[in-house]
């Protein structure tokens, strides 16, 4: 396409387009004699105050202010030019467009418009080609055999258009090359390498495409399969690009949108897979958040259609701290919250393959209200026995209580807190209305964990993490030569190794740079341990990078030989033949071990 939408074309998209239709499948209306009303979608309100008039085609919120024709609306919801705007509502209607070389109130507002078309149709087509590697070719057989596995139909696997990038790195710039795609082009497609752009992006991994909310593919997500996973993160995703922000996308949303109106609510999970499990299992109003936090652009896209947020995240430390995030986030928009409780199983995909979809979907039924979800971390965190365990509990649960809208639930909630850890009401009201000085002069340090889940405590820079930090500079050489000697699984500190995860994933991606590891970390407090301390490791990194190599293995190597000294006294003591066998295994994995550390000390 190319010129200018002609004004026929403009006035024939609006003739057979009715305002009040296209804004209903936004946000639902309610009819008030000819015209209709609701709660305004661009901002928050308690009081319907947005109006659509279906004799002047027209809409004006009165809160406001907004307001203006069928295409305006689409603009501000959709996040596009009017030329945008006028081709989404003529493929809605039927309409074939016209350009023409006139028309100037009309032209393409946005200069990237031409550069975004011609991706998104190179990733349709893509996603389109390892789609056919997974399910037609011999290459992709073990792909799909592991995808199978993992409980995935093939009409499920049909559905979100999932694929197989080949192994082969120069074999799909050679491909595209052939038809008739420029090296200029491909280079700003995101799809390879900025430091060797005959290479793909994304090779030997099932792929998952990245759809907008009409459906077209703006992106894609790969997960690792085979070799060595210490060189390799589990998963690789586009990064931002001219057609695509991943903060303000939400996966699957383009099949669970019509589902997310007629239920009034959605389904916010952990990633790809529980997304898909979702669905496979007929829940399927359930999106995911595309590798980052929620945002509140995310939000923003599902608000106009529901009452009701259920969260389903991880339940292991960090995804409790997403969770209460959220929480606070979408109450904070008027939203009313319920959590999942996974019942048998880690994550939905999990549950899908050993219960099947009746277990998943009872769990979805029993959601708890997010005010009994936040109290039950409570406790696992600060004991009701003791008036610091008291006063911590309350101090943060008032954190939840000033996002909430309305004063009869937060009185309702405060007495919640009373009742959970006996606090005298009228005292916890007078805490409450000196919640900002009180947070001051309290001081926020943790009891005794009651159980062993992550707590919410400040980050310890042991030598694991310190030996991470050491291998950040701006040449991503220390790193390599980290990574080829440990792997992932060499740590015990779960910050050092989500921190090493992250190294590897910036590696992988040619983007190894201080700057874009502290863009990428989501904990401001290890954010500021990095800053702290490549500063004090720059002037003699090759020794410290060495010595952290060292004490890595040597920790990982003790832990083991822990490990193997206790199952070795076990099998001692049992009269089990093969348990002799594997007696003689274990001891010679032990001698093993002894050695590898003797030359470590050595």
């Amino acid at each position: 396409m190319s010129g200018f939408i002609s004004q026929e074309s403009i006035d024939e998209v609006s003739s057979k387009t009715d305002i009040v239709q296209v804004i209903n499948e936004y946000v639902p209306l309610i009819q008030k004699g000819n015209d209709w009303s609701c709660c305004c979608p661009f901002h928050n309100e308690k009081t319907p105050s947005f109006h659509v008039s279906a004799d002047r085609q027209f809409y004006h919120c009165f809160g406001c202010g907004v307001g203006g024709t069928v295409f305006n609306f689409v603009m501000e919801m959709e996040k596009v030019s009017f030329p945008g705007a006028v081709e989404i509502l003529a493929k809605r209607a039927g309409v074939q467009l016209r350009y023409s070389d006139s028309g100037q109130n009309f032209q393409k507002e946005d200069p990237d418009s031409k550069l975004k078309e011609d991706l998104i149709s190179l990733y349709n087509r893509t996603a389109s080609l390892f789609h056919y590697f997974l399910m037609e070719t011999e290459a992709g057989n073990f792909a799909l055999d592991y995808i199978l596995k993992r409980g995935l139909t093939r009409d499920t696997l049909e559905k979100f258009k999932i694929g197989y990038s080949p192994s082969d790195r120069r074999w799909l710039k050679t491909f595209l090359r052939k038809k008739n795609f420029s090296d200029e082009f491909l280079d700003k497609s995101g799809l390879f390498s900025k430091k060797y752009p005959d290479y793909a992006f994304f090779s030997d991994r099932l792929m998952f495409p990245i759809f907008d909310r009409k459906g077209d593919v703006v992106a894609m997500g790969g997960r690792f399969l085979r070799g060595d996973p210490t060189n390799s993160p589990k998963y690789l995703n586009s990064g931002d690009l001219i057609q695509y922000k991943k903060g303000s996308t939400l996966y699957a949303f383009h099949l669970a949108k019509q589902a997310i109106r007629e239920k009034k609510q959605v389904i916010f999970c952990e990633g790809y897979m529980d997304c898909i499990a979702y669905h496979q299992c007929g829940i399927d109003y359930a999106v995911a958040p595309l590798g980052t936090a929620l945002t509140n652009e995310q939000i923003a896209i599902i608000k106009p259609f529901v009452d009701t947020v259920l969260l389903s995240f991880d339940s292991d430390g960090a995804g409790q701290k997403a969770t209460r995030r959220a929480i606070l986030m979408l109450r904070q928009q008027g939203l009313s919250v319920k959590i999942i409780q996974l019942s048998k199983g880690k994550d939905p995909a999990e549950i899908m393959l050993n219960f099947g979809p009746d277990t998943l979907t009872n769990d979805v039924k029993c959601a708890i209200l997010d005010n009994d979800y936040l109290l039950s971390k409570l406790l696992e965190l600060y004991s009701k026995e003791t008036p610091e365990g008291k006063a911590h509990a309350s101090l943060e649960f008032f954190e939840y209580l000033d996002v909430l809208q309305s004063d009869v639930q937060r009185n309702a909630c405060l007495e919640q807190l009373c009742q959970t850890y006996d606090i005298d009401p009228e005292a916890a009201r007078k805490d409450y209305s000196n919640r900002a000085r009180l947070s001051h002069r309290i001081t926020r340090t943790k009891e005794e964990p009651q159980n062993n889940s992550e707590k919410q405590q400040k980050i310890k820079l042991s030598s694991e993490l310190r030996a991470v930090i050491t291998a950040i500079t701006d040449d991503k050489s220390y790193f390599q030569q980290m990574s080829q000697e440990i792997s992932v699984e060499d740590f015990d500190d779960p910050q050092a190794k989500k921190l090493f995860m992250l190294l590897a994933e910036c590696s992988a991606q040619d983007n190894f740079s201080v700057s874009n590891i502290l863009n990428r970390c989501d904990s401001d407090e290890l954010k500021g341990l990095i800053m702290q301390s490549v500063d004090e490791y720059s002037n003699h990194i090759n020794e410290s990078v060495r010595d952290s190599i060292m004490l890595i293995k040597k920790n990982s190597l003790t832990n083991k030989r822990k490990d193997i000294m206790s199952r070795i006294r076990k099998v001692e003591q049992s009269s089990i033949p093969e348990d002799r066998e594997r007696l003689k295994e274990l001891l010679s994995e032990k001698m093993d071990i002894d050695a590898q550390i003797a030359l470590l000390k050595g």
